[in-house]
């Protein structure tokens, strides 16, 4: 097997101290008589990443933990140190992938090496960037131009303290010169010309079109990232500064979200996406970067995440295997082939093994077309219903996939191991050696364990095959097939010797290892392409449990001594033949190899030089041809997909009974080499009529609203319901909704019903069991999937929105008298769970923590005693681990008194045990990025609050100075913007009285100032806050405003802040009613004595109820009242606003709740537990109102909802008719029949651009940013016929006073400046340094820092306004940032000067009577030229002007100055959740989600007092 050129990993240990591991090894040299030179060499340290440099017998590996780097001239006999090289800094060897000369050694940091003569000399080359260390760019930090080596593409990171990102340099002279930046916010970069058989048609393109995939932002998920192409590295080509990239328009209808990777496949690149809700991905497929097209798959084989396998295609089709099996512990896939541009894929094999990496049990046999191998599970149906184990059979094709045959050794089947057990590097059982194959397998029905299997070898390319040594051995081709070489596998080191044959595996010779040498083979390699004499084996000593020592061994054939072929020792041998043993076709052509004839005494002895297949067409063949672009197959047919194309000039007539002469719907197979013979071919064009070439029209709308009524049966009188919402890249197009009808009083429930369209028709789900169900969880991340809990010992769930059910045991019952569910669900990995379960022996219970990573297949013990344990890793984070666990359990395994709770964390379970974090923990909440701890101090009674990014450390919170509570024993932590914690504090604690403070931090969590007092809260600790969904920074809260008072009810106020609670102000109220009467006061931005106040969180009926939608943006409703505070429910109107609450009108009398469809073009209302036979809508964000009746009889209605996205057209109202319950499924489909446009010329698009106002902001800037988003014209009758991206564009903005608030220990005064506390210090500045290694300076500190969310650059940055200082061991870069170079102190000071003299001299010339006036007649007595005049005067003149220059003097060297900051320090880039955490030991913690029993998108908002963050803080300072 072939040493790949692939990256090899990251040395494991990145450690702060390095231990240099040296060479210790002595050459054994064995000279066997006519036998091969064997030399070993024994090292300390595994060599890992061997690699030949091509077509030479230079070999390069790194130590794997050592880090050195070796190099041998002669194929491994000799080793030596590479010079030139800091092996301790080595992290990483990088062979390039199209220059066979160069290699690359990266460290950790940023000076790496470099080689253009196969490692004889190394140079140092910068990059910038440090080397990325995140998990998912191992292996891949350089990628390479297949046409021009000196083009490269380096994968880096940059970091901001915690938090780091990963950015592209790239060079285009080999590293000459140091990197440049090409972009920053990226999750790879692939240059387009990756592959040499791919190509963009265009050969400008060729050269430089680049293609990244960029991230939405620091924290955003994956369903964010973008796919951004350039062709001049993502620079500015106009003198505006934008940077020209551009999205592809993947799907037809534009450019698409959630791109995660980019594959080149021979001359095929695909882009695969996903999106929120669902684990269906969309595939994307072009051959030229310029049109894309969506692959195709069979309705039954979705693409899944995580659940596909792109493998080795060939050059006119692409090869997936999709898992399609139940179980996921023992997974099983679908082998599909695409047509020749990828669109439309077909079966090829059902049940291939696979294994839980996604390994796939196929390969191809190299170099022949046409011929692979699969392994399939023959016993797939025990597989899935009895969990048996697989029962595996090996199968070939030799036509490409058409049919399949069983591998035999006469006519007995025999099963080969394959790619899901790997025991060696490259491919498995082929080579560049024509027609050679060997294997490691077993005779009988069935696939045995690789212990008992021995070796197979084919020459026939696996038509026939013959049994060799016996047990498993590693196995490698030498000299184009004349050598088969042959180590027997074992995990003790009990090897001494090793087999060849020189017969094509008829005989096998024995040659003993050098001193007696035992060894345990780790892997066994030659050069690529087979051609050369020399092997490579590196080995253990000791068992491979327990290495003591390791070998790099080389095995030499030269000292066979044999003689070189001639033609007469050569024979024609042709890849395929059929059972007559005639050459059979592929692709149109036979292919014929020129080999060494298997009992021939010689060696080719022609090192580095490929076998060309010589090639004959054969006569074309239905095999041949394959459906034409747009059409499908279907049986032995192709049918159209879409309208056939008409030839120019044809059709112009509207008679659609013309015919024209257009594609058969079948084409030659791109590449396909066949003779065409006479007669008529599949190819040949048919008569089509002109119908055919047009879409057929859309069905007019009916102008109509339709419903359909739902009755269901039983004394029940609510609904537990649950959305299943597809996400954007699921090719169904179901709108499914689960719900059971239960009766709260009796806790009786009825049986669980499934729609699939919306409530138009239910149907009972067929759940595998009769178990009762206490509970429906569905899948927080990923909508397909739903779990039905049970009070036995099942678990019931669907994966695919409810057309299929399945079950998973549990280790332990639920504990079903817990308000905490007892699943929680990862975030990317959507088969990841942990179960909590409770355990008992005897009266003693507890909760045991158990995670599967397959479903619920199988189960690991994570703790015991545990509170909850969480999933805290994400993608989204790359400054934790995916995969970390964090635990709430207690100290001691037991129940008694004095057993405090620990805060646990593994950043890999169960490679890695639970460590402690923290003790005496409380609870504990997740928050974006944040996690947020409760720590009790037993004596005082109290809770301190701590907060940490990684999971393992955390830092205590440092709450503003003036802000005490006696004792804090409330927190909650409310969700808003990423980069800073919201955190409520519960001040007041007195029942029905309840209130607290809103504290915001600074980006670590650590840091808090004081965004708002007094927000109302309930006893349950819920919040009178709402963000407004799809805006940024837009939040209402509700203030108690009688704090004082003593027994009077609270008076309620409602507050809004536009900039993530920096500034608040008063709802303004409307000035007159539904009626035009005026309200009872009037105030124009609201204010104390009149403003609008809206009903909160803490009254709402169902908490899962949002006053706004992420589709609709900008639109809001509340119900409330106007007035100088909040008044009564019952006297409540409804209100809404369609500029972020900048405005509101009263849109119905009374209190009515709403729902948002087609992405807010759409708006319902019902009134809520009132008799009624109808709902309103509005077409036009709410500036006219229509009627409906959906019933001819009063029902009452106690909700109504649509998909949580707001895509849909379908509404649902829940209710009662009588005493029944009862549904109502509303279609306003009809209305619009046409799907809306988008156009750049905004007059003819049906989309507007609309920007938020901010009205503390003269520039409406928000953040740093002003966003602009695409809403639907309000006089347009059109539908969203996708999924809108909203924001459609940003402008960053100049920092201004509102960027920036109070730092820590200080507060605002008057004038909107920030003053330091008196009598406390400000906090250390140095401790920017700390935080953020990579930092050269920091400020003395002028009690301003940024918002943590702003994007502003330059303008008005006071958080800089004083002295800089440099960070320790960064003096000389900040001395760099600081100077002044000489070019610049020439514009600076030498030209202002000059221009000084100038205009001295012209003063001189002009002062005398030459300014202000004229007068004619007079004389001047004074003589200009006397020198007590003239050099007075030009020295004043001078003077003047030095003086009026300095100003420009002064800017230009702070311009200098700063453009020099800025080159180091710029390096551009191109649902809520609550926790509650309490101190009294009584009182429970929970989330808003566990009330709600669903995700909550519930945002929280962050309020501003006054006197801290400033009534004037618009002011300038």
């Amino acid at each position: 097997m072939r040493a790949r050129g692939a990256s090899g990993a990251l040395a494991s240990a990145w450690s702060a101290i390095l231990l240099l591991t040296t060479l210790l090894w002595s050459a054994s040299t064995v000279h066997a008589e006519n036998g091969p030179i064997i030399v070993a060499s024994e090292f300390q340290n595994p060599p890992n990443n061997l690699n030949y440099f091509k077509d030479s017998n230079v070999v390069i590996f790194q130590e794997a933990y050592g880090r050195i780097i070796w190099r041998s001239t002669d194929g491994g006999a000799s080793w030596s140190k590479a010079d030139g090289i800091e092996h301790d800094k080595a992290a990483a060897l990088v062979m390039h992938e199209y220059d066979p000369k160069r290699a690359y050694v990266l460290s950790s940091g940023n000076v790496h090496w470099k080689t253009h003569d196969r490692g004889e000399t190394w140079q140092t080359f910068f990059t910038d960037a440090y080397t990325s260390d995140f998990t998912d760019t191992t292996g891949r930090w350089m990628t390479f131009h297949a046409d021009d080596p000196n083009k490269i593409l380096f994968t880096g990171m940059e970091c901001d303290g915690l938090f780091c990102e990963e950015l592209v340099m790239y060079t285009e002279n080999g590293f000459e010169d140091d990197a440049k930046f090409l972009r920053g916010r990226t999750q790879g970069c692939w240059w387009a010309k990756s592959s040499l058989l791919f190509t963009t048609g265009q050969d400008d393109l060729d050269k430089q079109r680049i293609l990244c995939i960029v991230r939405g932002g620091i924290f955003s998920p994956q369903e964010d990232n973008r796919l951004l192409i350039s062709d001049n590295y993502f620079s500015a080509t106009e003198a505006d500064g934008i940077v020209q990239e551009f999205e592809p328009n993947l799907n037809g209808d534009g450019p698409v979200q959630g791109v995660i990777s980019i594959v080149e496949v021979k001359k095929y690149l695909l882009v695969a996406s996903t999106s929120r809700n669902t684990a269906e991905m969309a595939l994307f497929v072009t051959g030229d970067t310029l049109t894309w097209h969506r692959a195709i798959f069979p309705h039954d084989h979705p693409l899944l995440e995580a659940s596909y396998t792109v493998l080795e295609s060939t050059n006119y089709s692409i090869q997936i295997d999709v898992k399609t099996g139940r179980r996921m512990s023992k997974p099983m896939g679908t082998l599909l082939t695409s047509n020749s541009n990828g669109t439309y894929f077909t079966r090829n094999a059902e049940h291939t093994n696979r294994n839980l990496e996604s390994y796939v049990d196929f390969e191809k046999v190299s170099g022949i077309q046409g011929i692979f191998l699969v392994n399939q599970v023959d016993n797939w149906e025990e597989v899935e219903e009895d969990e048996k184990e697989k029962k595996i059979k090996t199968k070939i094709t030799f036509n490409d996939g058409r049919t399949f045959e069983s591998v035999k050794t006469g006519d007995e089947e025999i099963h080969l191991h394959s790619v899901t057990e790997l025991n060696n590097v490259g491919p498995v059982f082929s080579s560049p050696a024509p027609g050679l194959v060997m294997g490691n397998g077993n005779h009988g029905k069935y696939l045995k364990d690789y212990w008992d299997s021995h070796l197979y070898v084919s020459d026939d390319a696996g038509r026939t095959w013959i049994e060799g040594p016996k047990g498993p051995h590693k196995y490698e081709f030498g000299d184009k097939g004349s050598i088969l070489l042959a180590v027997r596998d074992s995990e003790e080191a009990d090897v001494k010797e090793i087999r060849y044959s020189l017969d094509h595996g008829k005989n096998w010779e024995k040659a003993k290892l050098p001193e007696d040498l035992s060894i345990s083979p780790w892997t066994l390699t030659t050069t690529r392409d087979s051609s050369s004499l020399k092997f490579l084996l590196t080995a253990r000593k000791g068992s491979r449990g327990s290495p003591t020592g390791y070998y790099v061994v080389s095995i030499d054939f030269e000292g066979l001594h044999e003689t070189t072929c001639k033609e007469g020792d050569m024979e024609d041998w042709f890849a395929r033949v059929d059972d007559g043993g005639k050459p059979s076709c592929v692709m149109g052509h036979t292919q014929k190899f020129h080999r060494r004839k298997k009992d021939a005494e010689c060696f080719i002895k022609e090192e580095f030089k490929d076998l060309a297949p010589e090639m004959t067409s054969c006569d074309c063949t239905d095999a041949d041809f394959e459906c034409d672009f747009n059409f499908i197959r279907d049986g032995d047919d192709c049918k159209p997909a879409a309208p056939v194309k008409a030839p120019e000039g044809a059709c112009t007539a509207d008679d659609p009974g013309v015919t024209f002469m257009g594609p058969s719907g079948w084409r030659l197979i791109p590449g396909n080499d066949c003779k065409r013979t006479g007669g008529d071919q599949k190819d040949k064009q048919k008569e089509w009529k002109c119908s055919d070439s047009k879409n057929q029209p859309s069905a007019p709308g009916s102008n109509e609203i339709e419903h359909t009524q739902w009755p269901f049966e039983g004394d029940f009188d609510r609904f537990d319901k649950h959305y299943l919402e597809r996400g954007e890249s699921s090719t169904e197009d179901d709108e499914t909704i689960i719900a059971r009808p239960y009766k709260p009083s009796t806790h009786a429930a009825g049986d669980v019903f499934i729609t699939h369209n919306h409530g138009k028709n239910w149907t009972k789900a067929k759940l595998p069991g009769d178990e009762g169900i206490y509970a429906i969880v569905t899948h927080p991340y990923v909508k397909d999937m739903a779990f039905f809990l049970t009070k036995g010992d099942k678990v019931f769930y669907t994966v695919d929105r409810g057309r299929h059910f399945d079950y998973f045991k549990p280790r332990d019952p639920p504990d079903t008298s817990s308000e905490r569910l007892p699943l929680s669900f990862h975030p990317d990995r959507k088969d990841w769970l942990i179960w909590h379960g409770k355990k008992c022996h005897g009266n003693d219970c507890y909760l045991e923590a158990s995670l599967s990573t397959d479903r619920g297949d199988s189960w690991e013990t994570i703790k015991r005693y545990v509170k909850k344990c969480e999933f805290t890793g994400s993608s989204a984070y790359k400054f934790r681990n995916t995969t970390q666990v964090v635990c709430l359990a207690k100290a001691r395994e037991d129940n008694e008194d004095h057993n405090p709770l620990q805060l646990l964390y593994s950043d890999d379970f169960p490679r890695y045990k639970l460590s402690v974090a923290l003790e005496n923990v409380k609870d504990f909440a997740t928050m974006a990025e944040f996690i947020v701890v409760a720590t009790e101090n037993k004596t005082e009674k109290t809770l301190n609050a701590l907060a940490s990014v990684n999971g393992r450390e955390y830092a205590p919170a440092h709450f503003p100075y003036n802000f005490e509570v006696p004792h804090t024993n409330a927190y909650v932590v409310l969700d808003s913007s990423t980069r800073a914690v919201n955190l409520f504090v519960v001040t007041e604690e007195e029942r029905n009285w309840r209130y607290g403070s809103i504290l915001k931090s600074n980006s670590n969590g650590t840091s808090y100032v004081l965004s708002i007092a007094g927000v109302n809260c309930d006893d349950g600790y819920f919040v009178d806050f709402e963000k407004m969904l799809g805006l940024e920074g837009v939040v209402l809260v509700n203030t108690v405003e009688n704090r004082d008072g003593d027994s009077e009810p609270k008076r309620l106020r409602s507050r809004i802040s536009h900039n993530d609670g920096a500034a608040w102000g008063f709802l303004p109220p409307p000035k007159q009613d539904l009626d035009s009467n005026p309200f009872s006061c009037y105030s124009e931005t609201g204010d104390e004595s009149c403003a609008l106040h809206i009903h909160g969180y803490t009254e709402r009926v169902d908490h899962r109820k949002t006053y706004s939608s992420e589709s609709a943006i900008g639109i809001m409703f509340g119900v409330g009242n106007v007035g100088p505070i909040l008044g009564d429910l019952k006297d409540a109107d409804t209100f809404m606003t369609t500029d972020a609450g900048l405005s509101w009108k009263m849109v119905k009398k009374g209190s009515w709740t709403w729902s948002f469809g087609d992405q807010g073009s759409i708006v319902v209302l019902a009134q809520r537990n009132t008799r009624t036979k109808s709902v309103s809508y509005s077409l036009d964000r709410g500036d006219t109102w229509k009627d409906y009746t959906f019933s001819d009889t009063d029902v009452v209605i106690t909700d109504i909802t649509t998909l949580r996205s707001g895509s849909s057209r379908n509404f649902i109202l829940w209710g009662h008719r009588g005493d029944k319950l009862y549904t109502v499924n509303l279609d306003f489909s009809g209305l619009a029949s046409e799907p809306c446009k988008d156009d750049e010329d905004r007059d003819k698009s049906d989309y507007e651009l609309w920007s938020p106002e901010h009205p503390l902001q003269p520039n409406h800037c928000l953040f740093g940013h002003k966003n602009y988003y695409l809403r639907k014209k309000k006089d347009r009758t059109c539908y969203n016929g996708h999924k809108l991206t909203h924001l459609y564009s940003v402008e960053n903005c100049e920092c201004t006073r509102q960027d920036f608030e109070c730092d820590y220990n200080f507060e605002m005064h008057n004038h909107g400046q920030c003053k330091l506390v008196e009598g406390l210090e400000p906090l250390d500045p140095e401790r920017i340094c700390k935080e953020n290694p990579d930092e050269f300076e920091y400020y003395e500190p002028s009690g301003f820092r940024r918002i943590p969310l702003t994007t502003c650059k330059g303008g008005f940055e006071p958080d800089k306004a004083l002295t800089p200082h440099p960070c320790p061991g960064h003096e000389e870069e900040f001395e760099r940032a600081h100077s002044v170079s000489g070019v610049a102190i020439f514009f600076a000071v030498v030209l202002p000067v000059g221009f000084a003299s100038l205009a001295g001299w012209w003063v001189y010339r002009n002062w005398q009577s030459k300014f202000g006036q004229i007068r004619l007649g007079e004389r001047n007595n004074l003589d200009s030229e006397s020198p007590w005049v003239k050099y007075p005067v030009m020295a004043v003149s001078a003077a003047v002007a030095v003086i009026g220059a300095l100003p420009l003097v002064a800017g230009s060297l702070w311009r200098s100055v700063s453009s020099a900051f800025d080159r180091v320090r710029s390096r551009g880039d191109g649902g809520g959740r609550y926790g509650w955490l309490r101190g009294s030991s009584q009182r429970r913690f929970t989330t808003r989600d566990s009330f709600a029993r669903g995700r909550g998108d519930y945002a929280i908002v962050d309020e501003d007092e006054g006197e801290l963050l400033g009534d004037d803080s618009d002011e300038e300072v």
